[in-house]
């Protein structure tokens, strides 16, 4: 399920980690990195069960205006756009969430006033009043609609950061990651699949769970030959001023480069050079670049690594 991007964000996490420590095992460090992803997965479904919940919040909300002493004609005949939206009916009715569920329980049942706050952060929106003026029967609206409130108007909801936070130091830098996945999976939805459609697994095949792991053991089984080279070519540098996170990225970087023959170095590079602009300093990807430019033209002349990507 996670982008390869966010299974290097992990590594990275427990690298640093594990050299912080200083008394890990790498079968520790390496459990503890499938541990954080399983986590993940459960953020992935704690945000799908969200939806549901804020269907519920609304149907129930209906039925208590019905109940009131003098009800006027809109409780009376509701407007159901909304808890009627195509795609909350069918996820709702979706097997594999109703499973997950069943098995590790509601994880909202404690947090009422968390689902209050968003309902009506979205009941306030004019993505959410103007489709409450459309016309029913439209799938593809339905799921245009769901996504777009995901991304427009839940996603910036900072009650909600402050929650997941709280509840998991593992969710603290990748909530934005996740919602990603939510929305993609939204938009994969289709009709006819309804209650048997299939939400993405904790891993998107078995290479991607075995880059992971061997991603995370070249790293921390070939730590210090990668530390001599990072030395090597920041002689010109303070190197005791270089951001500790910076040196764990070039670590990983180099021993992507070197362990996995089918990726391209450019593709390499390119993405330690982006997670050190989320992770680092501002100045952290040029400095990357930099020096992983050099081990590689180093790499190359060694014969170390012979593969597409650089010249």
């Amino acid at each position: 399920m996670l982008s390869r991007r966010l299974l290097r964000v992990k590594v990275m996490q427990m690298a640093y980690a594990h050299h912080q420590k200083g008394e890990s095992s790498i079968q520790q460090t390496e459990k503890e990195l499938f541990h954080s992803i399983t986590k993940s997965h459960e953020l992935y479904h704690t945000f799908l069960l969200l939806m549901l919940e804020l269907k519920s919040f609304a149907e129930k909300r209906i039925e208590l205006r019905k109940q009131k002493n003098r009800p006027t004609e809109e409780d009376l005949n509701p407007n159901l756009r909304f808890v009627e939206n195509a795609l909350l009916l069918q996820l709702a009715d979706n097997k594999e969430l109703l499973a997950y569920n069943a098995k590790n329980g509601n994880p909202w049942v404690n947090n009422p006033e968390v689902i209050k706050g968003v309902f009506e952060l979205i009941t306030k929106s004019a993505l959410y009043e103007d489709y409450m003026k459309t016309e029913a029967g439209d799938y593809d609206s339905d799921v245009k609609f769901i996504a777009k409130l995901i991304e427009k108007v839940i996603a910036p909801y900072e009650g909600l950061y402050s929650l997941f936070e709280e509840q998991s130091v593992y969710w603290n830098d990748e909530i934005e990651f996740i919602i990603s996945m939510v929305v993609k999976t939204v938009k994969g939805f289709k009709k006819e699949n309804g209650e048997n459609e299939h939400l993405l697994p904790e891993f998107k095949d078995e290479e991607d769970q075995d880059f992971v792991k061997q991603l995370l053991r070249k790293t921390l089984l070939n730590h210090k030959e990668n530390m001599e080279l990072i030395k090597k070519f920041t002689k010109n540098w303070d190197y005791d001023r270089v951001a500790y996170i910076d040196i764990v990225l070039m670590q990983i970087a180099i021993a992507e480069i070197v362990e996995f023959k089918n990726i391209p170095v450019n593709v390499s590079l390119n993405e330690y050079i982006e997670i050190a602009k989320f992770y680092s300093t501002n100045k952290s990807g040029l400095f990357i670049n930099g020096v992983l430019d050099k081990i590689v033209e180093h790499l190359i002349e060694q014969k170390i690594i012979n593969k597409p990507g650089k010249a």
